[in-house]
């Protein structure tokens, strides 16, 4: 387990590690239902009450592989770093850009995008 340090908040995080099973013979049918499930909060989120999720509607960011109803997880307390997807309002709208040095457009920053969650069927 890891302690993550947020001034005087300390939050407890742990990863999913599947068990190993010390069974012998024959496997029971239930056997799966003895691992741990994964909680992907726990899993892709850092900081909890700044960490959203977004489903995208429309192929309109298909240049960064985002399709249509892919989950974006978005956090607002990251810093952007070149060549960071982000969640940007542009006159107005929602949009995903990627940040770089000479960005001539002019954004707010609404959050660093961290995971894009695909469906793959």
């Amino acid at each position: 387990m890891q302690t993550l340090s947020f001034g005087n908040l300390k939050k407890a995080r742990s990863l999913h590690r599947p068990g190993v099973s010390a069974q012998t013979g024959f496997p029971s049918a239930a056997t799966h239902y003895a691992e741990s499930t994964i909680d992907l909060h726990n899993e892709l989120v850092t900081n909890r009450e700044a960490t959203f999720f977004i489903r995208i509607e429309g192929n309109g960011f298909e240049e960064f592989l985002i399709s249509h109803n892919d989950v974006l997880v978005v956090d607002r307390s990251l810093h952007p770093r070149k060549n960071d997807l982000i969640l940007a309002v542009i006159e107005g709208e929602f949009t995903v850009i990627q940040v770089c040095e000479n960005h001539e457009e002019s954004f707010q920053l609404w959050g660093v995008i961290t995971y894009i969650i695909h469906k793959t069927r």
